[in-house]
């Protein structure tokens, strides 16, 4: 046994009340109203004030949040009903609400057929799932929530998708999802049986004991095999193609290229309770990840239709977000965390571009494209400056996510850091590709001529992403003193496995010039020299 660092701040000591339960159960009690409102139009303002209560909820917990602690906060406790949330998982209850919001608000045109109403319900539920499955402290309601996810997610591709194959797609997605889930609760059922001859899901709990190394290699291969199929990670990745091109022009796809719960699973129970695997198999998963980041952007170079193209980019971002993970340090912690926030607004704010794009002219391929810029500069402009956060262009949310990432593979290996740059080489390739035919190139379709440039709704929309990702860029140190004292933990606890010195505390401002002696928080884009 080991000593446990974890206390527990409840949330009846911080608010006052269970907001995160509130959190949980307000999606769920909209959607139950919405059973009985029969108009469409005052289902969705109603769900709107809904999730505008959402967020303010999150954003009320991450002011209170406590920096610079380990302990889980916002605390409620009743058997398996365990909450509560610490620095690695805060960051993602506004994540969630507000790309929640967002899609609300281009529910209207995003619903082409069937009740926007009975849309509205499943993304409500999906909210409550991902809400849930990050506030979890107890594994087996973590998993809970983790399967129940994918009731509202086949209902939104088999009814609300696009493609014509969307039914057979839906079937896919459940049985890929099943597997999944099944590997992952025969997974958490070996860890709990591990524990010390204590049999408990509870992550506390288990986080103070230490799991025999041979259980741990089962276990995380359980584990492993289960959260790959879902992150996805090479070659487990083959049914997110098929899902993004034929289900919801956005719904649930925002959420899917956006919001990693796996990837988050994995930093989350996988590399703490079984520190000892997470580096005896690091060399599976920086293979894995470093061929996914290579084949995901080559396959993206080549394509022409843009749902396709965001596929294989998941691919690759999800393999440097994974190389972050697995450098096993502080560095690679805070890069792999804040890229994962990263990508959740800039794959988010790409696919509701997608989704714009095709509510004017059908699938966005190439082939009908050609020259949108001059008719819709403002759509032009926003995915230009998405795009390259996505590229990790300097002053945007990925660069310093980026730039982490690298140093921490490269305390690890110099040759996981190579992997990282040549990931931010190939984006650059295939996103300037892209935007190079479809939106500056020779005008392929007539109906070009006669487009439309964003709405009020959509310029909301994209100016809402495009404003969270220069305040994470320009402004990253605060993001980065959240997830501090849970990083610093993590990072202890692996430094004893890893043999790599625990990442020195320097105060309160920090400075991540020197590879050598990484720290927490950099003030600002220009902070972070160009010269890693």
């Amino acid at each position: 046994m080991i000593m446990n660092q974890i206390s527990e701040i409840f949330a009846s000591d911080q608010v006052g009340f269970p907001i995160l339960s509130v959190l949980i159960w307000l999606p769920v009690a909209t959607m139950i109203l919405l059973a009985f409102i029969r108009n469409d139009t005052l289902a969705r303002l109603f769900t709107l004030t809904s999730t505008a209560v959402e967020l303010a909820l999150t954003l009320i917990v991450w002011s209170k949040f406590s920096n610079g602690t380990a302990d889980m906060q916002f605390v409620e406790h009743a058997g398996i009903y365990h909450l509560g949330v610490d620095g690695v998982s805060v960051l993602f209850l506004p994540l969630t609400a507000l790309l929640m919001i967002l899609t609300v608000m281009y529910s209207e045109p995003a619903v082409k057929s069937g009740s926007q109403r009975h849309y509205l319900m499943a993304m409500l539920g999906f909210e409550a799932c991902m809400m849930g499955a990050f506030s979890s402290v107890d594994l087996l309601l973590f998993w809970v929530f983790f399967a129940a996810e994918i009731v509202p997610s086949y209902f939104l591709i088999s009814h609300f998708g696009t493609g014509k194959q969307r039914a057979a797609v839906a079937k896919t997605y459940l049985a890929y999802m099943a597997v999944a889930s099944g590997l992952v609760l025969a997974g958490l059922m070996a860890l709990s049986g591990a524990a010390g001859g204590e049999s408990t899901f509870d992550w506390i709990k288990l986080m103070s004991f230490t799991i025999p190394p041979g259980a741990q290699t089962t276990i995380f291969l359980l584990l492993f095999l289960g959260l790959a199929i879902k992150v996805p990670l090479f070659p487990f990745h083959t049914w997110m193609p098929k899902v993004l091109e034929q289900g919801p022009i956005v719904g649930m796809s925002v959420y899917l290229v956006g919001v990693k719960l796996a990837t988050y699973a994995f930093l989350r129970f996988v590399i703490p309770l079984l520190p000892e695997a997470s580096h005896q198999w690091l060399w599976l998963m920086a293979t894995l990840a470093v061929i996914g980041i290579v084949y995901g952007s080559l396959i993206a170079l080549i394509q022409t239709n843009l749902r396709r193209l965001l596929a294989f980019t998941t691919l690759a971002h999800g393999g440097v977000v994974m190389l972050g993970m697995f450098s096993l340090n502080f560095v690679g912690f805070q890069g792999g965390l804040l890229q994962m926030i990263n990508l959740g607004l800039v794959s988010a704010g790409l696919f509701f571009i997608a989704g714009f794009l095709h509510t004017r002219m059908g699938q966005p391929d190439t082939s009908g494209m050609g020259g949108i810029g001059q008719f819709a500069p403002v759509m032009a402009f926003a995915f230009l400056v998405i795009g390259l956060a996505g590229v990790g262009m300097p002053g945007t949310s990925g660069f310093n996510g980026e730039h982490l990432v690298m140093i921490g593979a490269f305390k690890m290996h110099w040759l996981m850091a190579l992997a990282v740059g040549c990931g931010t080489f190939l984006a650059a390739a295939y996103f300037l590709w892209f935007y190079q035919r479809a939106f500056l190139g020779n005008i392929g379709n007539p109906a070009v001529r006669t487009m439309q440039d964003l709405t009020g709704s959509e310029k909301i929309i994209t100016g809402s992403v495009i404003g969270v990702i220069f305040w994470i860029g320009l402004a990253t140190t605060p993001f980065l003193h959240t997830m501090e004292g849970s990083l610093r933990m993590l990072d202890a606890r692996m430094s004893r496995v890893t043999g790599i010195e625990a990442a020195p505390h320097k105060g309160a401002k920090h400075d991540v010039s020197s590879a050598e002696h990484p720290a927490p928080a950099v003030q600002d884009a220009s902070a972070v020299p160009a010269s890693h």
